[in-house]
């Protein structure tokens, strides 16, 4: 069957997570990508994409009208929910904590700081359960929590001559399989701090990727419809 814009599209996005992942290399994106804009049937573009499967969810059929699964930072939620927690809480007193990388948070995590600070980052992180409570009290002193954009994350929290509340957010929308985080407690002159952004690398990746699929889209402009340089109305003239 021929293929649409849209089904090309769909498949320049599932190349675009891919990456962004470190699933396909840049090189591996630019030859894939260019062959996705090129391809004129189904059977073209389905070994572009078949062995890119998110882990844990099923990629739609390229001819469905059903959106591309979620993938980047919020990939593989199912296989991320579960196991022995790490660490149960973090504890500053005249000095700092920090939570981050490849830990597992556990189903009540209590973070305090007195007079210092605590980092507590939850983009590469596992967590015990789909259902976590992270408690911050900070007592003139700071917390900072980052998450993904896609991580389904509750802020509660009362300032006391603090503040606690969310930050920046990056866009992103948020993973309907992903753990409920819900974030409460107090600041008393101090503050509790909430992000949400991708990590350096994913946004390096991304952004790479994008640039590729913008030369790949020039690159197919200057070719033509028929990728012959655009000499197809020379053709019809003749």
């Amino acid at each position: 069957m021929r293929a649409s814009d849209a089904e090309r599209e769909r498949i320049a996005e599932l190349l675009r997570e891919a990456v962004a992942e470190g699933r396909l290399d840049m090189d591996e994106f630019d030859q894939r990508l260019e062959a996705a804009y090129k391809a004129r049937t189904h059977g073209e573009l389905e070994p572009l994409v078949q062995d890119l499967p998110a882990p844990g969810t099923a990629v739609a059929p390229v001819g469905s009208s059903a959106p591309a699964p979620l993938r980047g930072s919020a990939a593989n939620w199912p296989a991320r929910i579960g196991g022995t927690a790490t660490s149960k809480g973090g504890f500053a007193l005249w000095g700092g904590f920090n939570r981050k990388g490849r830990w597992t948070v556990a189903r009540k995590f209590t973070a305090f700081a007195m007079w210092g600070g605590g980092e507590i980052d939850l983009r590469e992180a596992n967590f015990e359960d789909r259902e976590i409570v992270i408690r911050c009290i900070t007592i003139m002193g700071g917390i900072h929590v980052t998450a993904p954009p896609e991580l389904n994350v509750e802020v509660r929290g009362i300032g006391i001559m603090g503040g606690f509340g969310e930050g920046s957010s990056e866009d992103g929308e948020i993973a309907a399989d992903s753990p409920r985080v819900r974030i409460t407690g107090f600041a008393l002159m101090g503050g509790v701090g909430v992000d949400r952004k991708r990590t350096k690398a994913e946004r390096r990746r991304l952004k790479e990727a994008k640039e590729a699929e913008l030369e790949a889209r020039r690159r197919r402009g200057l070719e033509g419809p028929d990728g012959d340089g655009g000499s197809g109305g020379d053709r019809k003239k003749l």
